[in-house]
């Protein structure tokens, strides 16, 4: 098979090569999904009719000077630096390249109590202090470009409480049945934690709309704002092979974007909470594959905008991962098209040991009213039949759901947005609870859909649901604003649990309200969110009393503050 994929690859090298002198040169850097301010600022600036409608904002990250035809990826507006004075971003005297400093970026993150967060890259769940340091350069010449933008992450990793011991043992348990099919530790070790990795670091090759290369970088696909779910900033970024579109590619029936990728995931290396704790004589932690088994992940999104629906996208996205010990033919290494379709009473063990994930989305703009709206649906498991869908559609299935309107004010150029989302992972079927068959979880790809302990898609991960809103004055890169969060964590394990003893007063629930500060001060952009985490039965617990029926959980409150600085380079 080793060789079989060397002349795949060997062949594709030849015809690009060939290409190289008859193709249009495109060029411009990404724009980093972990970089704070931008990615809203784009996505406002496009609503309001100032960046390209053609480019869906579905699949990221964006590259600005080939998606807006602007001539500066880093500088939109052209109001940060000028080329023709710079020492840090210039082009070549032949002009067929370039040399670009990219922005210096830190982001700091308090935790007063305990772990919380999400798209925070590779941030960990830590109380105390982190970091995350980014900094890096753009060059390329002809075709042919690198991206070198490694990160630092550096996190105090202090003690906080987790999954309570005075929990029964059965309560452990059946956690354990979550925490041995997916590698979500509670907390990354006992002392300091750093990591250093490429971050958002690439190489390519690119020829007219499409680029062809190797890449570190965070993917973001789908429409959310704050949720996607299959791809997110919320992990670490992982390294892959990407050939992906740079904007989007018109034909007579309208653009189309796209990106095919097969990267290696790896597991965090730390152990479940209490891994050696026994119930009934029977140890609760079941090891997982031995760290040198990575796994290899395969996916492909595609997005497609009608000619005759202006502002309307669609689009379609899959993955699959498995361990790379178990590949054993063709239909391993690119099985996203999902063909093996069947009755799930029939067993198919060489799909069985594929973890795999689809979704669908659309997402409409108007530019006229400044607005969105925007929906993805996943499914967990690929292998069912269409007709088995149509019967049961709410069966393992995932959703996002929301909006955003800008709305003119008095004074030039001042909005007032306001925005909703909301992202349900927690599973209604009965049959699906009882079989442990949440999202991200997987029982043969025991890591589940992880890559350096964290979820690579809906950050809160498995069986949670959220509901977020957001209203905020804007202008240009500048936003004030509120939010408030409702995040019910893992249902599914609530529901399995406690369903017997029908204790609805469980539910492990986070109430957050946040304040939100983003502003450009000439070429440095500060961004400030903090938040007042309150937390209604921690970890789901709850200690009942003989005469009182409403007696609170353990309720617990946290503060958390994010401050992200970045600076262009003149």
């Amino acid at each position: 098979m080793s060789n079989r994929l060397s002349t795949l690859f060997a062949t594709a090298g030849f015809i690009l090569l060939n290409l190289w002198a008859s193709v249009p040169v495109a060029w411009g850097q990404s724009v980093s999904l972990n970089l704070p301010i931008y990615g809203e600022y784009m996505r406002r600036q496009q609503l309001l009719g100032n960046l390209s409608e053609s480019s869906s904002f579905m699949i990221r990250p964006l590259y600005p000077q080939e998606a807006f035809g602007t001539s500066n990826g880093m500088d939109l507006d052209e109001t940060f630096t000028d080329e023709d004075l710079s020492a840090f971003n210039f082009r070549t005297k032949d002009n067929k390249g370039r040399f670009q400093v990219l922005p210096v970026m830190v982001r700091t993150q308090f935790n007063e109590g305990y772990g919380f967060g999400i798209n925070d890259g590779p941030m960990i769940p830590n109380r105390g202090m982190q970091y995350l340091f980014n900094a890096g350069f753009y060059l390329e010449y002809g075709p042919l470009s690198i991206q070198l933008q490694p990160e630092v992450m550096h996190a105090g990793n202090q003690y906080f409480q987790g999954f309570p011991l005075d929990h029964w043992g059965s309560t452990w348990l059946q956690y354990y049945e979550w925490l041995n099919t997916a590698d979500i530790p509670e907390r990354f070790g006992g002392s300091p934690y750093t990591y250093l990795s490429l971050g958002q670091s690439s190489i390519r090759l690119n020829l007219g709309e499409v680029s062809l290369g190797v890449s570190n970088e965070n993917l973001w696909w789908g429409p959310g704002r704050n949720a996607s779910l299959l791809m997110s900033n919320h992990a670490p970024g992982f390294l892959h092979l990407t050939l992906n579109t740079r904007k989007p590619v018109q034909t007579p029936f309208g653009s189309f974007e796209g990106q095919l990728i097969a990267g290696r995931l790896e597991d965090s290396g730390f152990a479940p909470p209490h891994d050696n704790y026994v119930y009934a004589n029977t140890p609760l932690y079941v090891p997982k594959r031995p760290q040198e088994d990575w796994r290899y992940l395969s996916g492909l999104v595609l997005s497609y905008q009608p000619k005759w629906l202006p502002g309307l996208f669609l689009g379609f996205s899959s993955v699959s991962q498995m361990y790379h010990t178990d590949m054993q033919q063709l239909a391993d290494y690119l099985p996203v098209f999902n063909g093996e379709k069947g009755p799930e009473s029939i067993s198919r063990p060489d799909v069985d040991k594929r973890n795999q994930l689809s979704a669908g989305y659309f997402r409409w703009i108007d530019t006229n009213g400044h607005f969105e709206f925007y929906g993805e649906y996943g499914s967990n498991g690929n292998s069912r039949t269409l007709y088995d869908f149509l019967i049961n559609p709410d069966k393992n299935r995932a959703f996002t759901l929301g909006f955003s309107n800008l709305i003119p004010l008095k004074r030039t150029d001042e909005f007032f947005q306001i925005g909703m989302e909301m992202t349900q992972t927690g599973q209604t079927i009965r049959d699906v609870i009882l079989a442990r068959n949440s999202w991200y979880t997987h029982p043969h790809v025991r890591h589940g859909y992880t890559h350096k302990g964290q979820v690579l898609g809906f950050g809160y991960g498995p069986g949670s649901n959220v509901l977020s809103l957001d209203a905020a004055w804007v202008k240009g890169f500048n936003r004030l604003g509120f939010a408030l969060e409702y995040i019910n964590h893992n249902n599914d394990f609530y529901y399995k649990r406690f369903e017997e003893i029908k204790d609805w007063r469980r539910k492990y629930v986070d109430i957050v309200p946040s304040l939100l500060a983003e502003w450009r001060f000439q070429n440095l952009l500060v961004a400030g969110k903090f938040q007042y985490v309150n937390t209604l039965n921690y970890k789901w617990y709850l200690e009942n009393h003989p005469e009182i029926y409403f007696v609170p959980g353990l309720d617990q409150q946290t503060f958390v503050a994010q401050v992200g600085i970045s600076y262009l380079i003149r």
